[in-house]
């Protein structure tokens, strides 16, 4: 008898246990990067460590994906809690604008954070004897991947500059490793990649072969219908062989959640990435420009009440 009630007591022991949990349960979350080759997967790789480092029951991976345009699908689809992306990009998903390939709005998308901006940037051969937009009828290019936040941008560029794919004499949407790559064999004139400057598949361009950066003058940039492009400046020496300033255009990145995502942890989220910033600005010298004080300049989609939570607390708004 004395055995039974023991026995009982220690089964009604271990039902209160297993309904009483003792720690939080983890929480995963998949930061969507882009290609390795760009700006946003180192990023998007320190950002996930510092994210389960930091966030206590949080456990973080960086995922390799096609960048913006795929990042906004994974998101509404929640395969992903945090994504990189252009604002352009962000804008067009949450809107569902077809031509850039969102056949209905992804409304789940909620806006954490402004970053970094994304500079378009036009590189030919030296060899191919491209030097302005003009020049670039005829040759052969890459826009970036199909359907790609950076190939969006191209579209958005030579629209303006009164040029089409129909102009090229080869059109190849590819990453920007393997753009650089058929340069360099000489399978390609020229590549488009919008990207954080000093963008490593550049750079390896760079110091392979005498590359050009293509100009994108101020009148061709006032013609995109799209206020998130801004003409902007690719330093002299930001590349091997570039001793000059290169006007171009600019576009803002974001840091894209989804309403789904609990309000604690974007909230836990937002705040790590400012606790922690220079960490993540000794990762790559993009990130060297993010800055609290912008973090919500342009916010294409509405923001998470998570980060607003935190942007309230810091003073940045009311």
């Amino acid at each position: 008898m004395r055995i039974t009630t023991w026995l009982a007591s220690i089964a009604i022991a271990a039902l209160f246990v297993a309904a009483s949990p003792t720690q939080a349960e983890t929480q995963f979350v998949n930061v969507l990067t882009g290609g390795q080759s760009g700006v946003y997967y180192p990023l998007g790789v320190a950002l996930s460590q510092i994210y389960d480092d930091k966030i206590d029951g949080v456990k973080a991976t960086a995922q390799v994906t096609r960048a913006s345009a795929e990042n906004m699908n994974k998101i509404q689809a929640g395969r992903g809690e945090l994504a990189f992306a252009l604002a352009d990009t962000v804008s067009d998903a949450y809107q569902g604008n077809e031509e850039a390939g969102f056949d209905e709005p992804l409304e789940k998308l909620r806006g954490m954070t402004g970053i970094y901006k994304n500079y378009i940037q036009i590189v030919a051969s030296a060899d191919s004897g491209i030097e302005t937009l003009e020049d670039l009828k005829g040759k052969r290019i890459s826009p970036g991947a199909a359907r790609s936040g950076t190939e969006l941008n191209a579209r958005a560029i030579l629209k303006a500059a009164g040029l089409s794919y129909d102009d090229f004499d080869k059109v190849e949407y590819l990453p920007f490793g393997e753009s650089v790559e058929l340069i360099k064999n000489r399978q390609l004139d020229v590549t488009l990649q919008s990207s954080g400057l000093g963008v490593s598949s550049i750079r390896d361009l760079a110091n392979s072969i005498d590359i050009v950066v293509v100009p994108i003058p101020e009148d061709v940039v006032a013609k995109i219908d799209d206020d998130a492009y801004q003409p902007a400046t690719i330093p002299a020496d930001t590349y091997d062989g570039q001793t000059k300033d290169v006007p171009t255009v600019a576009v803002p990145n974001f840091l894209i959640t989804s309403a789904d995502v609990p309000d604690d942890l974007v909230y836990e989220m937002a705040k790590t990435l400012y606790d922690n910033l220079d960490d993540l600005k000794s990762v790559h010298d993009s990130a060297k420009s993010i800055d609290i004080d912008n973090a919500l300049d342009g916010m294409p989609v509405p923001l998470h009440p998570g980060a607003e939570r935190y942007f309230k607390e810091v003073g940045l708004i009311d």
